[in-house]
């Protein structure tokens, strides 16, 4: 689960991927894997999916240049898919996906058709992969030969039929209400808050909301693969787009070509999504310790303390002194977990987090105000952001039955927050929309190895604190033949997009020959990040 960083309505807000006339069509079957409702409405969607991929595949994508406001120059090519929004209704409504697309680098004879990219969320666009042709990131170069890269925007998000929860430049208004509670008052000022907040949800797109599931999404997808004429899918997804992994290879198993998982979202029907969210929250606590004693291992260029429990110190000053004046007037500790959090995402993030921290110790406010605080002039931004995390709800929340005793959630966080309070309540109000859903919410996927699923790929690093690894573990029993690669004593989400020859040559080698190697890898990790 890929967040970005954003502020919303209940506090710190987290948030937080064929040729014509022969296509192959999905079978009755793949819905009824589901166990949503009942046989007919399996059935319909079944049916609708199948039509809908077809007349995708007869319509093609009209290519041309993206609009100017998309911000994605030539020679990356832009396009729709028509889907419907309810795929038991497929002559209903119908909603527009935005796609993209940069042609492969190769010869002909190298060609092996389209790659097509999630890069996460619910809520993250992936219209942004086929940069990684044109800025020729090095970690591509040999696949961009073989595959053209394929981005979208799933339903919801972006520009595909977005969905908004709340007023933008409001959701993004600081300092928010401290996440963590200092009395029962507290809770029920938060719990009032995410009940406007998904009862904004229902004002403002309940349309789209019985409709923004993971299993849509896939369905999305397969028309989308039909659309550029393909007749199997060849898949990356991270993140998020892990879990979109882990459903098309179980609803559309014959589909698939060539899959890589990478930082993989738990698909256990126990765990999507009220479980894996609170096991997000001991996960991050890990991460975040790491990072304190990268930053005390550093301590003669930021000078934060020498040990974990200074550091920690550190910020907990921090924390206090924007808890009783917000920095700046914007900056409390809603929005300090809203940027520290990075730290324990990314790696690329340990160097900037810990510059601005180190700054703000030293005297300097303003650099911490410019990185924490939302920028109320940034309206795109700001409309990007409420889309995101309007997204990742709706999916979360429409997809699994959540917990509706307030009880249950009061005593699961306030356990967790004992001994992981870094993100526990912040990811409790996040979530917590979920508990006065207004859409009907569904049953998860039951996720395992259908009839002709070739060798999936799953990338993994052990301290990740998004996608805790038992994740991996999970999908990689769930598919037999599946491959997992591991990168020991690691941590940041998303491991094929860094520097890590050992996890880049077997990506390669699998995406260009479908060869996944005799047998599961531990990899080294990734260089630390230098001051």
């Amino acid at each position: 689960m890929r967040r970005v960083t954003a502020f919303g309505s209940a506090g710190a807000l987290v948030t937080a991927t064929l040729i014509a006339g022969a296509v192959a069509a999905p079978t009755a079957s793949a819905d009824i894997r589901q166990g949503r409702h009942g046989q007919h409405g399996q059935d319909a969607q079944a049916r609708g999916a199948e039509l809908a991929a077809a007349r995708a595949a007869k319509a093609g994508i009209d290519w041309a240049d993206c609009p100017a406001d998309w911000g994605i120059a030539k020679p990356v090519q832009c396009g729709w898919v028509t889907v419907p929004l309810d795929y038991a209704k497929p002559n209903g409504k119908k909603i527009k996906l935005a796609v993209d697309r940069i042609g492969s680098t190769g010869t002909k004879a190298e060609r092996q058709g389209a790659l097509v990219y999630n890069p996460g969320g619910p809520g993250g666009s992936g219209l942004r992969f086929p940069l990684r042709v044109t800025t020729k990131n090095p970690l591509w170069v040999k696949t961009s030969k073989a595959y053209d890269f394929v981005g979208f925007d799933p339903r919801g998000v972006g520009h595909s039929a977005p969905i908004s929860c709340a007023d933008p430049q409001e959701f993004v208004k600081a300092p928010k209400l401290d996440p963590v509670p200092d009395s029962e008052a507290d809770k029920r000022v938060q719990r009032k808050l995410a009940a406007e907040y998904a009862a904004g949800c229902a004002e403002r797109s309940g349309a789209m909301l019985p409709h923004m599931t993971t299993p849509n999404t896939v369905r999305d997808l397969d028309v989308i693969r039909a659309a550029l004429g393909e007749k199997k899918l060849n898949f990356l997804g991270v993140s998020y787009g892990t879990y979109i992994a882990a459903v098309y290879g179980t609803m559309y198993p014959t589909h698939v070509r060539r899959m890589v998982a990478d930082s993989v979202v738990n698909p256990s029907r126990e765990k999507i999504w009220y479980e894996a969210n609170l096991d997000q929250d001991v996960a991050f606590e890990t991460r975040w310790k790491d990072w304190q004693d990268w930053v005390a291992r550093n301590d003669a260029a930021f000078h934060l303390g020498d040990t974990r429990a200074e550091v920690q110190a550190q910020w907990l000053k921090l924390r206090a002194t924007a808890k009783k004046n917000p920095i700046g007037g914007v900056v409390g500790p809603a929005e300090l977990i809203g940027f520290f959090q990075s730290a324990p995402y990314y790696d690329s993030s340990w160097v900037p987090v810990a510059t601005v921290f180190s700054k703000y110790v030293a005297g300097d406010t303003q650099t911490l105000v410019d990185a924490a605080a939302p920028d109320l002039s940034d309206t795109a931004g700001n409309i990007a952001s409420e889309n995101g995390n309007a997204v990742y709800t709706a999916v979360e929340c429409t997809d699994a039955k959540w917990p509706t005793s307030w009880k249950k959630w009061d005593r699961d966080n306030s356990r967790l927050h004992k001994n992981y309070p870094f993100m526990t309540w912040a990811n409790a109000w996040l979530n917590l929309p979920c508990a006065t859903w207004p859409a009907k919410q569904q049953t998860p996927v039951d996720v395992r190895t259908g009839k002709g699923l070739p060798p999936v790929l799953i990338v993994q690093s052990t301290r990740d604190a998004a996608t805790p690894y038992g994740g991996a573990v999970e999908l990689h029993k769930r598919f037999k033949g599946s491959r997992l690669i591991t990168e020991r004593d690691a941590g940041s989400h998303g491991v094929t997009g860094l520097t890590n020859p050992c996890v880049n040559e077997k990506v390669d080698t699998y995406l260009l020959t479908g060869k996944v190697g005799a047998a599961d890898v531990t990899c080294a990790p990734h260089a630390t990040p230098k001051p």
